[in-house]
């Protein structure tokens, strides 16, 4: 994966992300567009059906709701299922950031650095110094690998899995969160529905509600905007923690495939092989050192 399609990516599920948050509010606004005052879903009229039913009065406009009338009427659940949307917003970006493949594997950098490896041009002090000075995912799993410079390529592995956990540990920093986004937001759109409908038919239960449906419907409509809320912030969290989670293995696996030829370069059988492939100096013969 070049570092173009690398970058390219965050950027589209955070347009994705964003699609269905915006698209599933204006779903919801536009239910309630369809709405009278009382709750009654308004019914278009056709021209036949008016000119039966006789002169038609000049009504107004559909009313509409906007964002801040839908979170009142949601009730105090709306509270936390907007606070939880904040927190997605917010780790998303950052996410987003911190996971770029020029940000946790830097191309100039590793090009660089194997290039040098591979002719000779660095010891094990100079590597170290490169390492420290990137400060980057992939330079701290090289680092860990220098340290074991000329040791058997079995230790210099293991120094790479041992800094590749501490590093796959920073990638999926904060990943939990948006997990965690993901599963309690349906949970407390669903336990401001149950509570709404408890409101809604201790409503109807205590007044005088004889044919009177439009006040069961309009307490329903009212008790299931926090399940429409809780959807909405859920959905894009769990197709977010997908794709970073997915982001994060292949940017491992990538790392991992670095981290081999680091080893294949510094180990201890990498060096022995290169001492005895050199070209050894030409000894004079006999005949010469006497001339």
């Amino acid at each position: 994966m070049t570092q173009t399609r690398g970058r390219s990516w965050p950027a589209v599920a955070w347009l994705l992300a964003v699609w269905v948050l915006v698209g599933s509010w204006a779903t919801a606004d536009a239910v309630l567009a369809q709405t009278d005052p009382a709750g009654q879903p308004a019914v278009a009229t056709s021209p036949q059906h008016a000119a039966n039913s006789g002169p038609v009065t000049d009504q107004g406009p559909i009313p509409t709701k906007n964002l801040w009338s839908i979170i009142k009427e949601g009730g105090p659940l709306m509270i936390p299922i907007g606070f939880c949307s904040f927190i997605l917003v917010a780790f998303v970006f950052e996410r987003t950031i911190s996971l770029r493949r020029g940000r946790v594997i830097p191309r100039p950098f590793v090009k660089r650095f194997l290039k040098q490896l591979r002719e000779g041009e660095l010891d094990r002090q100079q590597a170290l110094a490169l390492c420290e000075d990137s400060r980057s995912p992939v330079a701290e799993v090289f680092a860990g690998a220098v340290r074991k410079w000329g040791r058997p390529a079995v230790e210099v592995e293991q120094a790479i899995i041992d800094s590749g956990e501490r590093v796959t540990n920073g990638l999926r920093r904060y990943l939990r969160v948006i997990n965690g986004v993901a599963t309690v937001s349906p949970l407390l759109g669903f336990f401001g529905t149950v509570t709404g409908m408890i409101r809604a038919f201790n409503t109807i239960a205590t007044a005088d509600a004889l044919g009177r449906p439009e006040l069961l419907a309009k307490g329903i409509s009212e008790a299931l905007l926090t399940t429409a809320a809780g959807l909405t912030v859920a959905i894009p969290a769990l197709i977010c923690y997908l794709f970073f989670l997915s982001r994060v293995d292949r940017l491992i696996i990538d790392i991992d495939a670095l981290g081999q030829e680091v080893v294949d370069t510094i180990s201890a059988e990498q060096l022995q092989d290169k001492q005895q492939a050199a070209p050894k100096p030409r000894r004079e013969g006999r005949h010469g050192a006497a001339a």
